[in-house]
Formats: C-alpha cells, sequence, structure tokens
C-alpha cells in the first residue's frame, strides 16, 4: 500500500505539544516566509544568542546554535512551513512511501547551489553517504540508523531503502539535522570541511547566503533570491547573528533596541524582567526542550572501567540520586516556572509520555526521599558517602546552570550520602571532553529536532547513542525499534512506554526539568511568533521590522 508522506505522519505530528502555562506578552502576527508582512522588507535583522556553532558541516555538529544557522543557509528534501511541524516537500517536489520499504523523492526542476553548480539527487545520495561514513561524535548519524542503502535513477530521483517497514518517523527525519544536502562539488566523502571553507566555496542553498562569517562572534546572512524551497522568499533583505558569552549583555542590548530578536538563553530572572519592560516582547513557543543528567557507565563510581567495579553498586548510586533530588524545588528557585519538572525520558505532552521516574523514585508522588535513598545504599553495600564528579556548562546551557547544579550539590550532599566534586567547562571544549569519557556525571539538554517521541529515544539510547555514556540494553533497543514501525497509535504508544519504564530502571540519564521556546524583540519587531513552532527550527526569514 503507498502511502504519503501526510497520511504517515500526520497523526503523530503534533501529538498533544503543550506550551507551558508562562505569561507572555505577544505582538503582532508577522508574515511566514515568502508572505507578506507589514514590517520592512529591505530591512536587516540583528539576532543575538548565548548559543554557540560548533560546526557549518552538517556530518560535524548536533546541537542547537549550529543547527541554527544551517536552517538559514541549507535546504532539505523536506521541511514545515513556519507555523506548524507537518513535514512537505522544500528541495523535493514529491515524497511518498512507494514500498512499506521503499521512500521515493523527486527533486524539484533545475535546481542550483548559489556557487552555481547543479543539485540533483547526486548531491542526496552524497549528503546522507558521508553522514553515516564520517560518523563524527559530535554529529547526528545516529538518526539515520534504518536507512539501508540510497539509489539515483535517475538525476531527479531518490530511493531510500530502509531496514524497517512502515517507518513512522522517517518522514521527520528529512527535516532533522541530519538531512541538510551539501553540495557534493565542495565537500569531502570522507572527512568534514572547515567553516572557513564553507563560506568560501559558497555551497549553500537556502534562503540565505553567508555574506561573512566570524566563529562565534558575527554572522552575515544575505538574502538569496534563487531559492526556491518551501520557506519562500525572507521578508528581510538579510540578518546579523551576534553571539554572546554572557546573557547579561544580551539583554542590556535587546533591551536598548541593538539588536532586534534575542534567542536562546535568558535566565529565568531576566525573562521575568523583560515582560516589564514596555520596549520589549516575550514570545513563548510549544515546549520541547528538556534538562537532565548523563551517567558514564564506565567511569562514574564502581563503573567497568573504574578500579570498583561493581554494577550493583553503581545501579544504586543512581537509583538514590533519583530518590534525592527535588525537582520541583529546583524548578520553583531557579527558573521560576519557566521549566517544569519532567518525569521521564519523553517529556510530557508528546504522545506516549508517561512519568515513570515520578512512581519508581522518591516518594512516588514528586517528592524527594532520604529514606529510600539509604535503603538503596546499605542494600548494595555502600557504607561511606560517594563522591560523584559532577560537570555542567554555563553558556551553551545558560547562566542558571549553575544555580542548577548548586541545588543539584546541596539535595545529594545535605542527605550524607555523597560528596560532590562540582565544576564547569565552556562548551566549545564540554561538547567534545563529555563523549570522551571525561566527565563521569554531567549535564546535558536537548532541543528536539522534530515533534514525535522517538527524538528522545532513537538518538539516545539505539547503537550507544550520541552521549557515548556506554549504556545499552538490548530490550529498550528491541522496543524502540518496534514503535518505530507501528503503524497502531495505542500499540505504538505502548511501546513508547514500556521502553520509558525500562530506562526508569536503568537510569542512564536523569530527567530533571522540561521547557518552552522563549524568544525576545522589539516592539516594531514582526513575525518572531510565526517560527516559535513545533518544528523547534528558528527561521530568520519570517522577521521583520
Amino acid at each position: 500500500m503507498t502511502k504519503s508522506t501526510k497520511t504517515l505522519h500526520g497523526a503523530i505530528a503534533l501529538a498533544g505539544i503543550s506550551a507551558f502555562a508562562l505569561t507572555a506578552c505577544t505582538g503582532p502576527s508577522g508574515g511566514g516566509g515568502g508572505s507578506t508582512a507589514s514590517g520592512n522588507a529591505s530591512s536587516v535583522i540583528a539576532y543575538g544568542t548565548t548559543d554557540k556553532v560548533t560546526s557549518l558541516d552538517p556530518a560535524g555538529s548536533y546541537d542547537n546554535g549550529s543547527f541554527m544557522v544551517m536552517n538559514q543557509i541549507y535546504s532539505f528534501l523536506l521541511n514545515s512551513k513556519p507555523g506548524g511541524a507537518e513535514p512537505v516537500p522544500d528541495l523535493a517536489e514529491s515524497a511518498s512511501f512507494t514500498k512499506p520499504t521503499e521512500f521515493t523523492v523527486k527533486l524539484k526542476s533545475d535546481l542550483k547551489w548559489a556557487n552555481g553548480h547543479v543539485l540533483d539527487s547526486k548531491d542526496v545520495k552524497f549528503s546522507f553517504d558521508r553522514q553515516t561514513k564520517i560518523k563524527d561524535p559530535n554529529g547526528p548519524a545516529s538518526l539515520l540508523t534504518n536507512i539501508e542503502s540510497i539509489a539515483t535513477p535517475d538525476a531527479s530521483t531518490v530511493v531510500f531503502t530502509l531496514k524497517q517497514a512502515n517507518d513512522q518517523t522517517f518522514a521527520q527525519i528529512l527535516t532533522s539535522p541530519a538531512a541538510p544536502i551539501v553540495d557534493d562539488e565542495v565537500f569531502p566523502a570522507d572527512k568534514l570541511l572547515t567553516d572557513e571553507e564553507i563560506v568560501k566555496a559558497n555551497a549553500f542553498y537556502g534562503q540565505y547566503t553567508v555574506d561573512s562569517f566570524n566563529k562565534n562572534t558575527l554572522v552575515s546572512l544575505k538574502a538569496w533570491p534563487d531559492y526556491k524551497g518551501v520557506l519562500g522568499k525572507p521578508v528581510n533583505a538579510g540578518a546579523t547573528i551576534k553571539y554572546y558569552t554572557d546573557q547579561t549583555n544580551m539583554k542590556l542590548e535587546i533591551k536598548g533596541g541593538q539588536i532586534d530578536v534575542a534567542n536562546r538563553s535568558f535566565s529565568a530572572t531576566d525573562i521575568d524582567d523583560l515582560k516589564k519592560d514596555s520596549n520589549v516582547k516575550v514570545h513563548v513557543g510549544p515546549g520541547g526542550e528538556m534538562r537532565y543528567i548523563v551517567f558514564n557507565f564506565d567511569t562514574m563510581p564502581y563503573g567497568a572501567k573504574t578500579s570498583e567495579v561493581d554494577p550493583k553498586k553503581a545501579l544504586a548510586v543512581r537509583q538514590a540520586a533519583a530518590d534525592l533530588i527535588d525537582r520541583q524545588a529546583i524548578s520553583d528557585q531557579v527558573y521560576k516556572g519557566t521549566y517544569l519538572p519532567m518525569w521521564s525520558n519523553v517529556p510530557s505532552g508528546f504522545a506516549g509520555a508517561n512519568e515513570s521516574f515520578k512512581q519508581a523514585y522518591g516518594d512516588g508522588a514528586g517528592k524527594p526521599s532520604l529514606d529510600k535513598a539509604k535503603k538503596v545504599m546499605a542494600d548494595a553495600g555502600i557504607t561511606s558517602p560517594v563522591t560523584i564528579k559532577l560537570q555542567y556548562n554555563p553558556d551553551h546551557y545558560g547562566k542558571s546552570s549553575g544555580d542548577e547544579y548548586a541545588m543539584v550539590k546541596d539535595q545529594l550532599e545535605k542527605s550524607g550520602l555523597f560528596k560532590v566534586d562540582l565544576q564547569s567547562t565552556e562548551w566549545v571544549t564540554y561538547n567534545s571532553a563529555s563523549k570522551k569519557d571525561s566527565y563521569p556525571v554531567f549535564q546535558l539538554g536537548w532541543f528536539p529536532d522534530f515533534s514525535d517521541a522517538d527524538n528522545y529515544l532513537t538518538p539516545f539510547f539505539v547503537g550507544g547513542g550520541f552521549m557515548n555514556n556506554h549504556y545499552k540494553n538490548a530490550e529498550v533497543e528491541s522496543l524502540i525499534a518496534k514503535q518505530l514501525v507501528t503503524a497502531d497509535k495505542a500499540e505504538r504508544e505502548k511501546a513508547i512506554q514500556d521502553v520509558q519504564n525500562l530506562l526508569a530502571k536503568d537510569i542512564s540519564t536523569l530527567p530533571l526539568l522540561q521547557g518552552a521556546q522563549v524568544a525576545v524583540s522589539g516592539t516594531s519587531v514582526k513575525g518572531v511568533e510565526s517560527t516559535l513552532d513545533a518544528s523547534f527550527k528558528f527561521r530568520l526569514g519570517t522577521v521583520s521590522k
């Protein structure tokens, strides 16, 4: 049976994603990409962020800062229109399942890169093949595990053969960080290309090209008139992206009008203050972001490569931590409700989400339990306080991370069961070191690639996952594979819940908080809310002033 992209994914694309109950002053709606907005189409938008770019090469980064820029300068076979999350053709003219294990894409005609090179099916096959060949530890190749092979019968046709039939997420995968199409005449097949080389080669096909590039300082984008994708023409002439090392400076400049819009990340205190400022507007979009702790199964206390290997004691350490951490206190005191307690590996609001950690740990109702933590440690034979080396990041995840992890440290230490060596590292080093066993226990955050529960499962727990924390569970991987190809909604949700229950027993990661998207703009800026949608992609092309 032939299934269109729409019929296959329509039922799960938005799946009840909730925008959290935040008070926000939202301004008038602006036009989406290609629409006529009431702003000045010749204006240049100044955007600010504390996020950082790891790499402009899609095979070399899997972080929000890099992907934000990629969304402006690259295209995908499928994408979503601002305001929604349903995959629709972008570079594609059409895309559908032609067999249960075959997904066939027909490309638009006469596509060319900004440098004049022809863009055809060879570029598409090349883009996906190099992701899986390079398999960079900082890259998103883990999203492509269901691709068996890719054929290009002619210059406009691409046929993906999948390992598992009826993949319920494949159309969404084609909109994800693993799926920007790159120029096969510019990018090497077996290694990453530097940002400077990408910019010099003008290897772009998106709403914008890069006019100038000073990495993690200032990027200048220019609207590209030959873009034919689903986003349409930008409602501005270009944009600058300014990178801040301190969110306080970003806050001052959005208040002072030096930048037009800022996104990722403000502290809860900053947001509260900005809501009271008549010169700016605070915009809130659907949630999906999560904050969590990762345990490295090799290097954590009693881990597989420590001098005191003991899987039972290592599990007890993780369980005791889960019993002791007070999510609600962190939500209230650090984030003032802009992040809410998260009780499972799949955030509340996504189809199949449950509260497996809430039921299994603490008092069973959301509060910590010292008695349970003491018992689990004693039952494992742990008689003295365990030292945990806990690492967090202050720039990528926001200045409030310091307060968040100070509270985690205090909550663990006041039990008398732990001593916490708390340290921080800046993102450029942190992102790489966390995947090289440098940190036994560490902070991570997740900003979803697409709107489906699987995006919180497959990238994390299949084939070792992107975290490289050495956790493996064959039953977990089997259930994840099952839900991926189960078309029956109730049966799929049951499999997703079963996965979460198993993950709560093992505690590879400890979910803490989930939050909404927040952006701040000047009062004359329009179109920000059009891009704060459940695709979780910030598109500068919707913004004007």
